[in-house]
């Protein structure tokens, strides 16, 4: 009986101390719980918590919508697309038995597709291809292929296309402006991407989204002054003139005459933006506002606003330009025959060298220079465009005869065609300067620089509108039931050596209608080959041509007079 009550006795011990033992482990199993489950401990819930979300949770970029760029009724110059980029993980693609399969589902040999692993070999990111059509890339990943993914992005596109390639400008693959308007309204245009965060499992695979943590702000639109009908229109005349004429390049701007804005501007040869392979960079740029060329006699028309200005001539002063050849130093200035006592209206309307030179002796090269500075000649035109030159106005101390009369005829200088065609904006514009646009102004005018006197503006209108008469060097510029002005140029081209012989630039700047000016523009011809080589013959023809359907498209009626309603009378001089 005492060896069974001792042994239920060591036995209820035991069990108690059994019981203890379970409860105190059940009561650490708690704890320990508790300390990872619910407790924010130094290696509790939110370190577990943390290290899970680091295995498992990511970041990813939601991108931006880029603004889109239009012309100033609306039209889209630049817009972006939805498109998806194909990427891998060369170590969950690499050794893959269906190389081959995506190899030929990406259009790639199977053999590049290999070296591409290797090359990213020990990494887990490398892009397959950039900015598939969402279409396409869906049949590439329903394959489902291990260690291949699809990113969505967005990709520029340039409905107009080589149209207005040159002044929009493009993108990088990354979407970043690196040309034209899209490298310098980047910043604007270009929006803010978003984030959110996402699950993935132990593949790489998104198992489920968990939210948005920041929302993509789409870039800002921008509205262009250039009205894409007058840019098509003056696309084909231009590629049209380049070709028939053999020339190297050209380029034509039209402003508007009250307001500045530039209303086209076409370059050629093109490229076309939404494709460049084999694209040449010298076909990227937009000429008429990069280079610069003598502008010639367009410039003599600046020089009759100094000898206006002088009070010593009137458009009805008489020069006699009897030989037809005048020496200055070393150098024969001749005209084409001997024109003998003439108007200065009528030296303008037959760019008579000799009268042009008497003019400049006699006022000398400062006030020549004086206007030439004001109407912005080697000055930056100030649009913001990416590269814009300012041309070239030298101002020596000391001059040489031939380089104060060469100045009257706009040698020695250099312009753009945009600075030629703000410089013709003042005589449209009753005297006053507005600043170049390419952005749409919307009626936000500023109040313009004053140049000349609206009685000089009128007087050289008047001059202008004799050059295209029957008489004058630019007939090939009228057009058909509209008055228009404008003044011829051509020059030689500079070599290492000088001058050369045998390669010329034709320009022809003009006002139309000059009755009542609307627009002003400017076209040039570089290296035009054959016998019609010169501005009048070359330049002139396209002016008229680019004009007519500009007017027609700015609804502009035709008048039925062949004389300037702003006149007082009838242009002086040799133009009757």
């Amino acid at each position: 009986m005492k060896r069974a009550a001792k042994a239920t006795a060591v036995s209820a011990w035991r069990f108690h101390l059994v019981v203890v033992v379970l409860c105190s482990l059940l009561a650490l199993l708690v704890g320990r719980i508790l300390s990872l489950q619910v407790l924010d401990t130094e290696r509790g819930r939110q370190f577990l918590q943390n290290q899970g979300d680091r295995r498992a949770v990511r970041t990813a970029e939601i991108p931006a919508y880029r603004g889109v760029i239009t012309d100033r009724r609306g039209e889209p110059l630049a817009v972006s697309t939805p498109v998806v980029s194909i990427w891998a993980n060369p170590e969950l693609l690499g050794g893959s038995e269906r190389l081959g399969e995506l190899a030929e589902a990406l259009g790639m040999e199977l053999s590049a597709l290999e070296q591409k692993l290797v090359r990213y070999a020990g990494k887990q990111f490398m892009y397959l291809q950039r900015h598939r059509v969402p279409a396409d890339a869906r049949v590439i990943l329903e394959k489902r292929i291990r260690g291949v993914y699809g990113e969505r992005e967005y990709r520029r596109f340039y409905p107009a296309g080589e149209v207005a390639a040159q002044l929009v400008g493009f993108t990088n693959v990354d979407g970043e402006g690196i040309a034209g308007l899209e490298l310098a309204y980047d910043d604007w245009l270009r929006g803010a991407p978003g984030k959110k965060k996402y699950i993935k499992d132990l593949h790489g695979e998104v198992v489920r989204d968990i939210g948005v943590l920041e929302p993509a702000r789409p870039g800002r639109d921008l509205k262009l002054s250039i009205d894409l009908r007058l840019q098509y229109l003056q696309h084909r005349e231009l590629r049209r003139a380049v070709t028939a004429s053999g020339a190297a390049s050209g380029s034509i701007v039209t402003l508007d005459a009250h307001t500045g804005e530039i209303l086209a501007m076409v370059n050629y040869p093109v490229y076309n933006p939404n494709s460049r392979k084999g694209m040449k960079p010298a076909h990227m740029r937009n000429r008429a506002m990069t280079d610069v060329y003598e502008p010639g006699s367009t410039m003599k028309t600046l020089t009759l606003v100094a000898a206006l200005e002088s009070g010593r001539y009137t458009p009805d002063t008489m020069i006699d330009t009897s030989p037809g050849r005048i020496r200055v130093g070393r150098k024969v200035y001749p005209d084409p025959r001997n024109y003998g006592e003439i108007t200065v209206t009528r030296v303008i309307q037959k760019s008579s060298q000799v009268g042009v030179t008497k003019i400049a002796l006699d006022l000398g090269h400062e006030p020549i220079w004086e206007v030439f500075n004001r109407f912005g000649i080697g000055q930056p035109p100030g649009t913001g465009f990416p590269g814009e030159s300012a041309g070239m106005l030298p101002n020596r101390p000391r001059w040489h005869t031939t380089e104060k009369v060469s100045l009257a005829f706009g040698y020695g200088i250099t312009a753009t065609p945009l600075q030629l065609a703000s410089a013709y904006t003042v005589f449209a514009n009753g005297g006053v300067q507005q600043p170049a646009s390419l952005l749409a102004l919307d009626g936000e005018l500023s109040p313009g620089n004053p140049v000349i006197s609206p009685e000089i503006a009128r007087q050289v209108l008047n001059v202008l509108h004799a050059v295209t008469g029957e008489h004058g060097t630019a007939r090939k510029a009228r057009v058909p039931g509209f008055q228009v002005g404008g003044k011829t140029g051509t020059v030689h081209k500079v070599g290492p050596q000088g001058y050369i012989d045998d390669q010329y630039v034709a320009l022809f700047a003009g006002v139309a209608p000059s009755n009542d000016p609307r627009i002003v523009t400017v076209v040039v011809i570089n290296e035009p080959k054959g016998e019609a080589y010169g501005g009048g013959a070359a330049a002139a023809p396209v002016f008229s041509r680019v004009t007519a359907g500009a007017l027609r498209l700015l609804n502009v009626p035709p008048t039925e007079s062949g004389e300037l309603a702003t006149a007082a009378g009838k242009p002086g001089g040799g133009s009757a």
